[in-house]
């Protein structure tokens, strides 16, 4: 056993094996956080032992928990739950203990991004603190003869919000974990095939959909599953030739060329692990899968086997160079994986695989799929889905989704989130937009204005849209595409992680933008900027404003869901508490009144 002291937390390191020498030393970083360096070295490669490094942290203040995959659940943990994992295709290796005012009381986080860990913060009853760990080599890994593992401490009283976004910035700055470049293409709105057609997709009207979505400010189009099978059960056994349905597209390249005339960029969708038991591919690779599921109707393929890496490599350059594709919605990879007694059964080499590690051939796969699509378009755009949106996951994907959640506003909003608190300068989408077309315009907008602060996605058929609704999407997109300069690139400030983000703000210098998605008084603190832009996330009809100074003469414009304006105010307005009538899904928009300048 080791110890180290950080002069907050005394940590021990658990484990050992007879193959490695190990050391565990102190760095203190000029940003006030401390990280535990631990260096393994071997004269030889070997399988590494499962090793843990524990710390105390009392419990004080401390009212929340966050990690990448914790859902609706914020709650604290007891220290005899299971921790949380983590794997390169998987969460991501930090979790941050917060107070009742939003505050970091700690946010560790682990450079290890590749291969499986278990982070741990859990409440022991008996000495009212957390019993904190991060153990590496939780599942198989290939032999290494060097390795180093960096833990990462922030204790500073920050915002947890700060604490989070300085874990990201770390991880983009580790060699290996440089992110992807994000092409413009991949911040603008775009338009999804999947809620609004499912598998009935038919060319002639998702090019339709298209120029009504280009004319509403669409970027781009991701045409999902469906365009590779005439079957539509919803499974997968029809996965893994990954050819154009003649039934259905009887022309890709045409059918692309049409949509790029129109101004799109043209994104496909492809399920990367999925083998179906009825594709022409399960012959060639029914003996090397990972598993097989039988609700799927396919089997993942794995990764370990260099031709299998080639083979689904070269069916992504083969589609971008015959259809001229602008990216790809990459589905399922969280689905490459081993369990239990086959996670830890070592290859003996002699049945074609170069790696023991699942993980080690996920990032042997996604390397040469980007490397190689880059050579044909440096600009290309991947689209990752939750929850493998972790640090390693950066290098590869430029656009992190939202996990599925239809017609779900509210679970839309704390992924976004979630995702936007870790990703730096991947783009991060929301889950595809869709409502029932029979709600109010002001509900619909709902669905929107919970994703704000993400892409959106929308995923509604535009063609039999109410005119309401029309008018609804037109104003929306209009305004978010005009204020994306703060939605995505201001400092976001999620409030009430435990409430799930009732509150989110996004400031610049020159604007600000407030999301209200509960009945909470709004905190306009500080000298006001050049625009103030007030969201009203919910179907009240009034909104209450706090000044903690006097503002002067304000001009306030009040518009409805669909842009309309209901309101033209100049009010001088003093410190304190103010109310103003809002349409449900209105916007307030408050800016100086410079004419007594």
């Amino acid at each position: 056993m080791k110890t180290i002291n950080t002069g907050d937390y005394e940590i021990l390191l658990e484990g050992s094996s007879l193959d490695f020498q190990s050391q565990l030393h102190v760095q203190r970083g000029e940003d006030g956080v401390d990280y535990a360096v631990l260096t393994l070295s071997a004269p030889v490669p070997a399988a590494p032992p499962k090793l843990t490094l524990r710390w105390s942290c009392q419990a004080i203040d401390i009212q929340g928990l966050w990690h990448p995959a914790a859902e609706r659940n914020r709650g604290l943990v007891p220290d005899w739950r299971e921790g949380f994992l983590s794997r390169a295709a998987f969460s991501a290796p930090v979790v941050s203990l917060y107070g009742s005012r939003g505050n970091n009381v700690l946010t560790f986080a682990c450079s290890e991004a590749l291969n499986p860990l278990e982070l741990r913060a859990g409440l022991n009853e008996e000495s009212s603190s957390f019993q904190c760990s991060v153990t590496l080599f939780a599942g198989n890994v290939s032999p290494i003869a060097h390795y180093e593992a960096i833990l990462r401490l922030d204790s500073r009283s920050i915002p947890y919000y700060e604490a989070l976004d300085g874990v990201g910035k770390w991880w983009a700055g580790l060699k290996g974990s440089e992110p992807s470049p994000v092409p413009d293409t991949a911040r603008e709105p775009m338009y999804s095939t999947w809620y609004s057609f499912h598998q009935q997709l038919m060319p002639e009207i998702v090019e339709s959909e298209c120029k009504l979505a280009a004319e509403l400010g669409c970027g781009a189009v991701i045409v999902d599953d469906g365009w590779q099978t005439s079957d539509e059960a919803r499974g997968y056994a029809y996965c893994g030739d990954w050819e154009a349905s003649p039934d259905k597209i009887a022309d890709m390249q045409a059918h692309v060329a049409r949509v790029h005339n129109l101004g799109m960029k043209y994104l496909l969708w492809y399920a990367v692990p999925f083998i179906g038991k009825h594709s022409e591919a399960w012959l060639l690779f029914k003996d090397k899968l990972l598993y097989y599921s039988e609700s799927f109707g396919a089997g993942i393929a794995d990764p370990r086997y260099p031709e299998v890496r080639e083979y689904l490599i070269s069916l992504y350059e083969k589609a971008l160079q015959d259809w001229d594709l602008d990216g790809f919605k990459l589905d399922f990879v969280d689905s490459f994986y081993v369990e239990g007694q086959a996670a830890g059964q070592q290859d003996d080499r002699k049945n074609g695989r170069d790696t023991d590690s699942v993980p080690e051939a996920v990032d042997l796969l996604l390397s040469g799929v980007l490397s190689r699509l880059r050579q044909l378009k440096p600009d290309i755009m991947i689209e990752f889905r939750q929850n493998y949106t972790g640090p390693l996951m950066r290098k590869y994907g430029n656009m992190f989704r939202a996990a599925d959640c239809p017609n779900d506003a509210l679970q839309n909003r704390i992924h976004t989130i979630d995702i936007r608190l870790i990703c730096g300068d991947t783009a991060a989408h929301a889950d595809m937009l869709m409502w029932n077309p029979q709600e109010p315009a002001e509900a619909a907008a709902l669905q929107f204005i919970n994703v704000l602060f993400a892409v959106p996605q929308i995923s509604v058929r535009l063609d039999t849209l109410p005119e309401p609704h029309m008018a609804m999407l037109g104003f929306w997109l209009a305004f978010w595409r005009e204020h994306r300069d703060v939605l995505l690139d201001g400092t976001l400030e999620p409030i009430g992680p435990e409430l799930l983000y009732p509150l989110v703000i996004a400031r610049t210098a020159q604007k600000w933008v407030f999301a209200v998605y509960h009945d909470t008084v709004i905190p306009l603190a500080g000298d006001l900027p050049d625009q103030v832009l007030v969201v009203n996330g919910t179907l009240n009809t009034r909104l209450v404003l706090e000044l903690n100074r006097d503002a002067g003469a304000l001009l306030v414009n009040i518009r409805d869901c669909r842009g309309k304006v209901v309101a033209d105010h100049r009010l001088l307005w003093n410190k304190g508490v103010h109310a103003l009538e809002v349409p449900p899904a209105g916007v307030i928009v408050i800016r100086p009144d410079k004419t007594l300048e």
